[in-house]
């Protein structure tokens, strides 16, 4: 087992970049828009002085604070009171932010996050470089909590067949507008709203088989039926459920995680014992992700942690 420190390739930095970071918020480019997020790993100062802050055409914030005109405002109540976007007047709804050949629409949701987790580029590649390692096509990639799909659209244009699972029928909605948007509409991809777990182990009494599985389980959320996820116990059934629809010839398994009390080596571990004796034909490793500010020795944000296994 590996121990690596991943980051986003293929980003212009016009499309993407991590602006500056600190006091436990991050500003980022998106496409035409600046955007200040909270980040409770950003503990140090910012680099940037306050005008560039202020300058961001968007901030979320759980103050209450009046003055700005925030008419994309999103409502919801957190641990702190009140959370919302902080907007400029005008902000769109959505706006696109471009990735290699793909184009995806962000949006300000109520949770702080955009629909894009940029960091994740670095598994978007080597999902398409998976499905590349057989030239006879053919592969057949499950992506699990597939949320706004990027991860399933590569994999679409790079020659999968792809069944993206989500609990969220609007989130299913926003990423089939990213397919169109980013001219994959006859793309062989199923969007299915569905519980992983339930939908996992029937397809496992179907007799369905996937070359490629690639999931980013929450710490917590609900089914469409109010089914109950929690990673400490629902995400071991949903491994060895996984491993049941393996294909003979597996070409790679990815969990990526953010938020949860765990390491990247027991995500490691989990995988592994997944794979059984199948994890002697190829290699795991595991690690984080992270982010780079944008200046010349930046400082790195970690952003999240994962492992994954390729077959050689």
């Amino acid at each position: 087992m590996q121990i690596d420190l991943l980051t986003p390739p293929g980003w212009d930095v016009q499309q993407y970049a991590l602006l500056d970071s600190g006091d436990g918020y991050k500003l980022e480019r998106f496409g035409g828009m600046v955007l200040a997020r909270p980040d409770p790993q950003a503990i140090w100062s910012r680099q940037l002085g306050p005008q560039a802050w202020e300058a961001a055409d968007a901030t979320f914030t759980r103050e209450v604070e009046s003055g700005r005109s925030a008419p994309s405002s999103v409502p919801v109540e957190g641990v702190e009171g009140r959370a919302h976007w902080l907007a400029r007047p005008n902000f769109p709804d959505q706006w696109p932010v471009r990735w290699r050949n793909l184009t995806i629409l962000a949006q300000l949701t109520a949770f702080k996050h955009t629909g894009i987790f940029p960091e994740q580029a670095a598994h978007w590649d080597w999902i398409a470089e998976r499905v590349a390692a057989r030239p006879a096509g053919g592969v057949h990639l499950l992506n699990l909590f597939g949320y706004t799909g990027v991860a399933s659209l590569r994999a679409a244009h790079a020659g999968a067949q792809v069944t993206h699972v989500d609990a969220s029928l609007k989130t299913l909605d926003w990423a089939r507008a990213c397919q169109r948007a980013s001219g994959l509409a006859d793309a062989p991809i199923r969007w299915l709203a569905d519980d992983a777990l339930k939908f996992v182990r029937r397809e496992g009494r179907r007799g369905a088989r996937y070359d490629l599985i690639v999931m980013d389980p929450p710490a917590f959320g609900r089914g469409p039926k109010g089914e109950v996820w929690k990673f400490e116990t629902s995400l071991v059934p949903l491994l060895e459920a996984c491993g049941a629809i393996l294909s003979d010839r597996p070409l790679g398994v990815l969990i990526n995680s953010y938020s949860i009390r765990a390491s990247a080596l027991l995500l490691g571990t989990l995988l592994d014992a997944m794979l059984g004796e199948r994890a002697k034909g190829g290699e795991t490793r595991v690690g984080e992700l992270a982010l780079r500010e944008e200046r010349t020795r930046g400082r790195w944000l970690s952003t999240a942690i994962y492992a994954r296994w390729s077959a050689q």
